[in-house]
């Protein structure tokens, strides 16, 4: 379309959203540079519009939140676990297991080259807001049981039989409910689905495994009593 009263054109560019080698951003940085060096126009003159130039600014928007918002959501759980436990020892190895979740997804996501999108750039997130609950149960109960008799082996081990049944099938039921995405026919939901039900149980597994190792090799509450 060109507009000689306005001196106005407007070119219509289509993109294959669905190409898994399209890079919008870079893409649209080539374009425009492209644009420039063939007309001679002045920046001010061109404007992209369109779907594409939506989407790609939700997503950098997106990219450059999503490490303030791991660390903003870690630091806020920190001093919730300071608050409620009163020991940094423990607030910080309550973290460990949330902070293999997250890294988990992320790393999977890395190395299978799934994209970043509207889907999957929440999951780390959610997954560390739903596994945080684990720690705060197993911690607890850790130390209530510790009280009894100071022995941190066989306060894993009641911890164990207790709570940590009930964090097994609570995060089994949650699984399943997850894993019912993978049935979908949307790509990003079976993403979602997959990634989610991987950092789930790689949440437990931290909280049943990584964590009493931890407050059994650091001993936050206090050395063991004869």
């Amino acid at each position: 379309y060109y507009g000689p009263v306005e001196q106005q054109a407007r070119i219509t560019v289509r993109a294959m959203e669905t190409s898994k080698t399209l890079r919008r951003a870079e893409y649209l940085e080539s374009l425009y540079a492209q644009i420039l060096a063939d007309t001679g126009l002045d920046e001010t003159r061109v404007k992209f519009t369109g779907l594409l130039v939506l989407y790609n600014n939700v997503l950098q928007s997106l990219y450059a939140s999503q490490i303030l918002t791991l660390g903003a959501v870690f630091v806020a759980i920190g001093i919730m676990f300071l608050a409620l436990f009163r020991s940094v020892s423990l607030a910080l190895l309550g973290l460990a297991p949330n902070i293999l979740a997250a890294g988990l997804v992320l790393g999977v996501m890395g190395l299978a080259g799934i994209p970043l999108d509207i889907m999957t750039i929440t999951i780390a997130a959610i997954v560390v807001g739903m596994g945080v609950d684990n720690c705060i149960h197993y911690i607890h109960r850790f130390r209530r049981e510790f009280e009894l008799d100071g022995n941190y082996r066989e306060s894993m081990y009641r911890s164990h039989s207790s709570i940590g049944r009930a964090m097994y099938y609570t995060t089994l039921t949650v699984v399943v409910g997850f894993s019912m995405l993978t049935l979908s026919n949307f790509t990003p939901s079976i993403y979602f689905g997959v990634l989610t039900v991987m950092a789930m149980l790689a949440a437990v597994m931290g909280a049943l495994l990584l964590l009493p190792k931890l407050i059994i090799a650091f001993q936050p509450l206090g050395p063991e009593r004869a």
